[in-house]
């Protein structure tokens, strides 16, 4: 398809002079045609001229068919499919390869959890989904640093640390620090004296980060408590297979935003009130928020100030991607204005990307203040439990297939039900099935004697559609390069097994005539297949 579209985007331009990316897509089964674009329609009102007219103008010189409204509609030709599937088998790499974002600089900021609290199913959802648009863009080109945000300082850690002082823990464990949380949490919300107490703590913090403090009891906890944190991250990303290039705690990034917030608050940016460092965002429509408070302390807002302009000073990057929760997009939306004063060509670099919440089924709600959430390794301990239950055995890549996938098929930015097992099921649209479609077509070129040598031959209709599915793939990496959707490859790569599943029902391998032709669509099926569920953070296992 990459090919009609290519030769398509040349004559628009020779007739017309425009530069037109055309969409296309799989022809319903009235037209019987393989691919259909309505590229004339969408030039009729540039171009004045009757959507027909121009289909049959475009027609002349592809020797397509034409229908109305004004469709072009494309059959490809055994001839054409035996050429394409071996231009594809001689070089795959080179043959789906993208140079888009050739020399750029990509920064990806993703999962962005804070110490003294304990990953959530969030974290887990926005490390996979993160890491996966971070292959992406590593795909097209881009040297690629994966950046983790995190509150080492802030009302959080005070709530945390109010209660741990109180408990002298001995040995301290981040399930202690989790459950710290949510009783500082409550009693911040519930009592008026450790409310002041919190607050006052609050402060001490930062400055025993700032300064680098280590001398008295609460800066030994503190420290001792960010450490625990930053192993129990590192220990759970290795387990994912998820890694980070560059960290940066909120307190290194605190001070550049101090500055830059107080820079602007004397050119009229920012404004005071009531003792407190304002922005505006009502004169934008927006919220207006404090970026500095009545103690001087710099909110999350400050922050996320001095972070992109460290992420500038650290990588003058060409793109900055923030995947957060969709609960941040107004807070982000109001940072990134205030920025936009001052700094719009970095606001300009910037996406901000959101998902939604991830529930499990009978759609509970769940909280981190109050205890009832659902933690990162729980969602890796029930798929472990739900291989056990379905299969009587567990296997850790098989595991992680089954978690990634099934938060990489959704669309990001709504909510997604998180159904255990469903998620390891090796008949639906799930991770293992895909791992065994991949497997079946390691065993088939493991039987068979896969030569170079090939000759044109008469196509069945499932080795067809599987060839034509194969040759879909550039052009699915692209769109979803464009759009940042992982998502688009986890639905193309189902799509591509269920053409395989029918190809192997029908179409006989080994010890076939046309066994080194359909041992090579297996190596290409086995390559498009490895190569996309690589994007996805997803590695084929030996057996199944």
């Amino acid at each position: 398809m990459e090919e009609i579209r290519e030769q398509l985007k040349k004559t628009i331009k020779n007739l017309y002079d425009i530069d037109f990316d055309p969409d296309f897509t799989t022809s319903p089964e009235s037209i019987n045609a393989d691919y259909s674009t309505n590229a004339p329609l969408k030039l009729a009102k540039s171009l004045h001229k009757a959507p027909m007219q121009i289909a049959e103008e475009l027609n002349t010189e592809l020797g397509a068919n034409v229908s109305a409204p004004g469709f072009l509609n494309f059959t490809l030709s055994d001839t054409f499919l035996n050429t394409a599937i071996n231009n594809l088998s001689d070089n795959f790499s080179n043959a789906i390869s993208s140079n888009e974002f050739n020399g750029k600089t990509v920064i990806c900021e993703f999962s962005d959890p804070n110490p003294f609290k304990v990953l959530h199913v969030g974290h887990l959802y926005t490390s996979i989904v993160g890491d996966s648009i971070s292959r992406l863009f590593e795909y097209a080109g881009a040297k690629v640093i994966r950046a983790n945000f995190g509150g080492d300082v802030g009302l959080h850690v005070a709530k945390t640390m109010y209660v741990l002082r109180q408990k002298n823990i001995d040995e301290l464990k981040i399930d202690d620090i989790a459950k710290c949380y949510v009783e500082g949490t409550a009693a911040y919300d519930e009592d008026e004296s450790a409310h002041a107490e919190i607050t006052k703590l609050n402060k001490e913090i930062y400055k025993i980060n700032s300064e680098n403090l280590h001398d008295s009891g609460l800066a030994k906890l503190y420290w001792r408590g960010r450490e625990l944190s930053y192993d129990y991250f590192n220990d759970f990303y290795a387990k994912i297979g998820v890694k980070f290039d560059k960290f940066y705690p909120e307190s290194t990034v605190a001070s550049l935003g101090l500055q830059k917030v107080q820079e602007q608050l004397e050119k009229g940016v920012y404004e005071l009130s009531d003792g407190a460092v304002i922005f505006r965002g009502d004169k934008f429509g927006l919220h207006t928020r404090v970026f500095i408070n009545q103690e001087g302390v710099p909110t999350y807002e400050t922050k996320d100030v001095g972070l992109i302009f460290t992420k500038w000073d650290d990588y003058h990057f060409d793109k900055s991607v923030v995947i957060t929760g969709s609960e941040q997009l107004d807070y982000m939306k109001v940072v990134l204005k205030s920025i936009e004063q001052y700094a719009p060509e970095l606001v300009e670099k910037t996406n901000h990307l959101i998902h939604g919440l991830v529930k499990l089924p009978g759609n509970v709600k769940m909280s981190s203040r109050k205890g009832n959430f659902l933690k990162a390794i729980d969602v890796l301990n029930l798929i472990d439990e739900a291989l056990e239950s379905e299969y009587h055995s567990k296997d850790n890549k098989v595991s992680l297939a089954a978690t990634k996938y099934a938060f990489l098929k959704y669309k990001m930015g709504g909510d997604i039900i998180f159904d255990p097992q469903e998620s390891v099921k090796m008949t639906g649209n799930s991770g293992p099935y895909l791992l065994y479609s991949a497997v079946r077509a390691k065993k088939i070129l493991q039987k068979g004697n896969l030569k170079n040598a090939s000759h044109e031959y008469i196509l069945a209709s499932e080795e067809k559609n599987l060839i034509k599915k194969c040759l879909e793939y550039k052009g699915v990496l692209k769109e979803s390069v464009a759009e940042m959707a992982p998502h688009k490859v986890a639905n193309y790569l189902y799509e591509l097994a269920q053409a395989f599943s029918r190809f192997y029902e029908n179409c006989p391998v080994v010890g076939s005539p046309e066994e080194e032709n359909r041992l090579k669509l297996v190596k290409i099926y086995l390559d498009t297949m490895t190569h996309g569920l690589n994007i996805l953070g997803i590695e084929i296992p030996e057996e199944m």
